[in-house]
């Protein structure tokens, strides 16, 4: 097949912490006098309790905001191609069948088969475009959490492999979207939001099905639920296995009105021998199709779309939508 052609118009066009329980004190002790002295103090541990939490929860999101406005975090995506089978010339130059916005006029040939991506850098770019740090006229492309970088002038690009579909992602610090964040917002942090849960696990080898913003069903690892309860009425979120973590993708009635249509994410710990599971909903954030159209966010499955108002963690992002998200039902 033939190369397709991409204006630099058609690119811009075409479209993780883990979870630390605050501390609590240990109040119970054997003798009758400090069972007094905890009476006494009880208001003042609870202080405590809630200075320590609010403390935490402030540390996580400006955690959030270093990993979000990092010059390669999500804010500075500027491109994401899905490839088929085919030649594809990478560059600034306009002719370009895939127009970046920074480095050479030609950085080389993007060669998609079957079975594999090579790069092929173009003779006079050698050295000026790198591929996985290297010097090199040509190398195969890989994906993952370590993926190959082609990269000149600042500008990145590599291989994801949404589903079973393979694209092109480009990234470059000097993005509109990263120049111009707005910042991010919050409900104020309340302690109420931070429950323990009872872990339900399901049997080996269990999956929930989940779409994502591109219209693709896939199937992700489901240990098990954590139910818990929040103003008297009984809840679920079943919950992805992140490896260290717990993953949860989560819509609530919050959801298209304060916050993000689309839902918003949330990691735990995994449970504790007690099988209890503590849930900070003052961490939910948006995910990065908040922000930029150049992504494959997953979305909600039926079991996460929560009958409740999580007025806490991430509002909606101030400043211009990525991915919009459909209006809310009544």
């Amino acid at each position: 097949m033939g190369a397709r052609k991409w204006s630099r118009a058609a690119l811009v066009a075409t479209a993780a912490s883990c979870l630390a329980a605050c501390g609590v004190p240990d109040t119970v002790d054997s003798g009758d006098a400090r069972m007094d002295t905890r009476g006494d103090n009880r208001e003042e541990v609870a202080m405590n309790d809630r200075a320590a939490h609010e403390a935490d929860v402030l540390d996580w999101r400006q955690r959030r905001r270093a990993r979000l406005t990092e010059p390669y975090g999500y804010l500075s995506l500027v491109g994401l191609v899905m490839l088929e089978p085919g030649n594809y010339v990478l560059g600034r130059a306009e002719s370009a069948d895939l127009v970046l916005p920074g480095g050479p006029d030609r950085w080389g040939r993007l060669v998609v088969d079957a079975d594999q991506v090579v790069f092929e850098v173009d003779p006079a770019a050698i050295g000026r475009v790198t591929v996985g740090g290297e010097a090199v006229a040509s190398a195969a492309l890989a994906a993952g959490d370590e993926p190959t970088l082609i990269e000149a002038d600042e500008v990145q690009a590599h291989l994801v492999t949404p589903g079973d579909r393979r694209a092109l992602r480009v990234r470059d610090p000097d993005s509109p979207t990263r120049v111009g964040f707005r910042g991010l917002d919050y409900f104020p942090i309340d302690p109420a939001y931070r429950v323990v849960g009872e872990w339900v696990p399901h049997e080996a080898g269990r999956t929930v099905q989940v779409a994502n913003v591109l219209g693709q069903l896939i199937d992700e690892p489901n240990p098990g639920r954590v139910e818990f309860e929040l103003d008297g009425v009984r809840h679920s979120l079943e919950a992805i296995d992140s490896d260290d973590d717990l993953f949860y993708i989560v819509a609530d009635r919050t959801s298209g009105r304060e916050t993000y249509g689309l839902g918003r994410f949330l990691y735990s710990d995994w449970p504790d021998e007690g099988g209890r599971v503590v849930l900070d909903f003052n961490r939910l954030y948006n995910p990065p199709c908040a922000f930029s159209e150049f992504t494959t966010c997953p979305l909600p499955p039926q079991g996460n779309r929560l009958d409740a108002w999580l007025s806490a963690g991430e509002l909606k992002y101030a400043g211009p939508a990525g991915r919009e998200a459909a209006a809310p039902a009544d």
